[in-house]
């Protein structure tokens, strides 16, 4: 009772030769033609997630800091340009939108600091639209080789002359012809997690983008329109 089942079996039923799997090159071998688009979406999607990984950091998009030196900018009369040029960040950028526009008015400051947020978040999402294709091409590509490998596993076995081992061919076939399948799955999860990771990034940084362009505009529109005095309605004009 202590030997393992598969020691009892015939060494041709415990290990077919033409089956096992002897290495990661052998799996990928055997998933056919199919496995070469397969691998350059893996590709792609390491590469794309790996830079927006780098990109999306806190530091990169809203450094420490970034507010004060914004107000010492101001308090200097530092140009929004010169201030947008030695920062070089997204909020940086939205600042400098409302820089450029102070003394116009709320409307003016916060349409134009709008406007640049949208750009700025537009770009953060750039290249999360192709792990979406990704995610849902990757599955289709493993199910057309399963189907081609289906197709040329039958297609051995009606072209057999024997009358036994055609089981055994059918079953090697539809073997092969699966491992595309699972190739699909295992490229289209991992892309999977990795979208929705960096979109909920995106979202917390566009979250304490808005907050910084609200501090913003309450400290150098909202205040300083209230502290500023009433103006006086012109006596000449109500004659």
């Amino acid at each position: 009772m202590s030997l393992s089942l598969f020691e009892s079996l015939p060494a041709s039923v415990a290990a077919p030769p033409g089956i096992a799997v002897q290495s990661v090159w052998t799996f990928v071998e055997r998933g056919g033609v199919m496995m070469i688009p397969l691998a350059l979406c893996s590709l792609v999607a390491i590469a794309v997630a790996t830079e927006r990984l780098l990109v999306l950091r806190r530091s990169k998009v809203i450094p420490k800091g970034i507010k004060s030196r914004c107000d010492e900018a101001i308090d200097a009369d530092l140009d929004a340009e010169s201030f947008r040029a030695a920062e070089r960040n997204p909020a940086a950028r939205v600042l400098a939108a409302g820089m450029e526009k102070l003394g116009h008015g709320v409307d003016v400051v916060e349409r134009h600091i709008s406007a640049e947020g949208e750009h700025e978040v537009y770009g953060m999402r750039r290249g999360l639209r192709v792990l979406v294709v990704i995610t849902a091409v990757a599955p289709l590509l493993g199910l057309t080789g399963t189907i081609f490998g289906m197709i040329r596993a039958f297609q051995t076995v009606a072209m057999s002359s024997e009358a036994l081992g055609k089981a055994e061919l059918l079953a090697e076939g539809i073997y092969e012809a699966m491992i595309t399948t699972a190739a699909g799955m295992l490229v289209a999860i991992p892309t999977l997690v990795l979208y929705h990771f960096l979109a909920g990034r995106v979202e917390n940084l566009t979250h304490q983008l808005d907050r910084l362009a609200v501090a913003f505009v309450n400290q150098h529109v909202l205040q300083k329109s209230e502290l500023a005095p009433d103006r006086q309605p012109d006596p000449s004009s109500q004659r």
